[in-house]
């Protein structure tokens, strides 16, 4: 049964860390692409970030600040959220992807199965 289990939301101030985890369950991490998407009360849900074989991505708004990476022992994926902004607010989610083009990591389309989110606040 392939289970993605997001964790390490919570309450911080601007400028603080967080570091979310993903475990998975049920597949191995060398096997598919993970990716972090957010999604903030009455927004779209967005891509955040993409690990697969080496190769990691980022969107522009959090490039500096978030850093993704895996331990394939643990079959776990880290996001470390550095210098936390109140617009990184939202509930973050991981997700599994079998196979995309790597220009298109950040759309929820290639995607086939994701985690309950876990929420992240910003504030001060």
């Amino acid at each position: 049964d392939v289970q993605l289990q997001a964790s390490g939301g919570g309450l911080v101030q601007p400028g603080g860390s967080l570091r979310l985890s993903c475990v998975a369950s049920g597949f191995a991490l060398d096997d598919y692409g993970i990716g972090w998407f957010r999604q903030a009360p009455g927004k779209e849900r967005e891509g955040v970030s993409f690990i697969n074989v080496g190769r990691k991505f980022y969107a522009d708004s959090v490039k500096g600040r978030f850093t993704i990476s895996r331990d394939n022992a643990k079959n776990t994926v880290y996001l470390q959220m550095n210098s936390l902004k109140p617009e990184d607010t939202a509930v973050y989610y991981c997700a599994r992807a079998p196979r995309l083009p790597f220009s298109l990591w950040w759309s929820p389309t290639y995607y086939n199965h994701w985690g309950h989110g876990t929420k992240v606040t910003v504030s001060s």
